[in-house]
């Protein structure tokens, strides 16, 4: 009986006895993500001439040998897909502690994580076996992504899935916020009846100033023009604006212009408080600040201020500096020493880092990024990955047996690719891509006329080559 296909740097002993297995990726009757973009069920054939041969399923190690770790809760969709593969997956509810993830990620091949998890360099450096992470989320930012791809380990995420879901949220809280909705329903449960219509607007007729036209600033604004808003938006790159929507030229000109403003950008340094003092003071009087990106991108005790000072109408934030690591904490002074102040203030939605958190979001994120998780493992392939090179080949097939897909990742310094094709010499190679990011390499290629006896003095002769970073052989 045929056993599954191995990665042979990880498995010791006697190599004669390695055989090889064929099997499907996926079964038949698998659905399909929901997610709006590519699946990674199979890699495509580049040739679309005859009828084909299946795909060959290529993978690492016995199946039984993949450990995965998933953290925070990663969805049933994602978890289903990863151990049908036959991986062995551990999933919990909550982030760890830094000193208990560096025991639970010495062993594991593959991590799972949400925004929670922060893996350092420091965290990463202890994790001997893992070769790919994928984070179950738009943000990567809590991934040392530059660390990652020296030490050869690819980054996925999913930046599409949850981007309906927040632009939903942002339509619920405008109208909320607009009609003074939460103030309202805090009162009743509070048992007051307290019926006005002072400040309380349409939001027909007014402006939304959308900073960060992405996946989630493009939705938002669509909706709103449904709703009879005029939608300006902000962003560094020029981009064509969809219905009616105009870009302005610089955020003070969103600000002034601006009757609601969301914020849709990534954390970086350069939009680390990005909303402070000067740009609440160039708002409009009695405008709204919604915040749906990253915590750190609002100066929290300046909106304090001009919440107070009645400069602003409301604001609502569903991101914050400091969060807690698991449902049931307290967000309180310990995590953020202004919290009472804010907890306290008049129309002013506060959420806990939900925007993206329906059950329809949630699956597609399971779904994506664990079949590219998969289809790193499998195939190499590192379409989508956020830092290493991208590159593709096609599937072996059946009918390709005696074939081994070499995957070297390696610095980014010249005669490379010299020496490693004098290593696959002997061999008739394929297929062979190769493309840099940076400092880092990767080269796929495809080799036939390879017997199993072959396979583990190939690999070590790439292990010895100065530029290595990792090496992998796949058949």
């Amino acid at each position: 009986m045929p056993t599954s296909a191995r990665d042979i740097p990880v498995r010791n002993g006697d190599h004669n006895n390695l055989q090889r297995t064929v099997s499907s990726s996926f079964g038949a009757t698998e659905a399909l993500s929901t997610s709006p973009v590519l699946t990674f069920h199979s890699p495509n054939n580049s040739y679309s001439g005859p009828p084909k041969a299946s795909a060959k399923q290529l993978k690492p190690f016995q199946t039984t040998d993949i450990k995965v770790l998933l953290l925070e809760n990663v969805n049933l969709a994602g978890q289903d897909i990863l151990k049908k593969q036959g991986y062995q997956v551990e999933a919990l509810k909550s982030s760890l502690p830094e000193d208990q993830l560096v025991e639970k990620i010495q062993e594991v091949h593959v991590i799972g994580i949400r925004s929670k998890t922060h893996l350092s360099a420091n965290v990463l450096k202890h994790a001997k076996n893992l070769i790919v992470i994928g984070c179950f989320c738009i943000g990567t930012n809590q991934v040392d992504l530059q660390y990652a791809a020296e030490q050869g380990i690819a980054v996925f995420n999913s930046p599409f899935s949850n981007s309906r879901s927040v632009a939903e949220m942002m339509i619920g809280e405008i109208i909320t916020l607009a009609r003074q909705i939460s103030d309202r329903s805090m009162e009743m449960h509070n048992g007051v009846w307290n019926k006005v219509s002072a400040g309380c607007w349409e939001v027909r007729g007014k402006t939304l100033g959308i900073v960060g036209y992405g996946h989630v600033g493009a939705q938002l604004s669509v909706l709103a023009e449904s709703l009879g808003m005029k939608v300006i938006y902000y962003d560094v790159v020029n981009l064509m604006g969809l219905g009616t929507a105009q870009q302005v030229p610089s955020l003070e000109a969103l600000l002034q212009g601006a009757d609601f403003v969301t914020l849709h950008v990534p954390e970086l340094e350069e939009t680390k408080n990005m909303i402070g003092e000067k740009q609440l003071e160039q708002m409009r009087n009695g405008a709204y600040l919604l915040n749906a990106s990253r915590g750190s991108v609002v100066d929290i005790p300046a909106l304090i201020k001009y919440m107070q000072n009645g400069k602003l109408a409301g604001a609502a934030l569903d991101v914050y500096p400091n969060e807690p690591g698991k449902n049931g904490e307290n967000f309180n002074a310990h995590l953020n020493d202004w919290a009472h102040q804010l907890r306290g203030l008049k129309n002013l939605i506060l959420t806990p880092h939900i925007g993206g958190s329906t059950e329809e979001a949630q699956s597609a994120i399971g779904a994506e990024v664990a079949e590219a998780l998969v289809n790193y493992v499998n195939f190499g392939t590192t379409a989508g990955a956020v830092n290493m090179p991208e590159v593709t080949l096609r599937s072996l097939t059946i009918e390709e047996p005696n074939h081994a897909r070499v995957i070297y990742i390696h610095k980014n310094v010249p005669g490379v690719l010299r020496r490693v094709n004098e290593v696959l010499g002997d061999h008739n190679v394929d297929k062979q891509m190769t493309d840099s990011r940076g400092d880092v390499a990767y080269l796929m290629a495809d080799i036939s006329n390879v017997n199993v006896s072959d396979i583990k003095g190939l690999y070590e002769k790439l292990e010895d080559l100065g530029s290595r970073i990792r090496t992998r052989v796949l058949y």
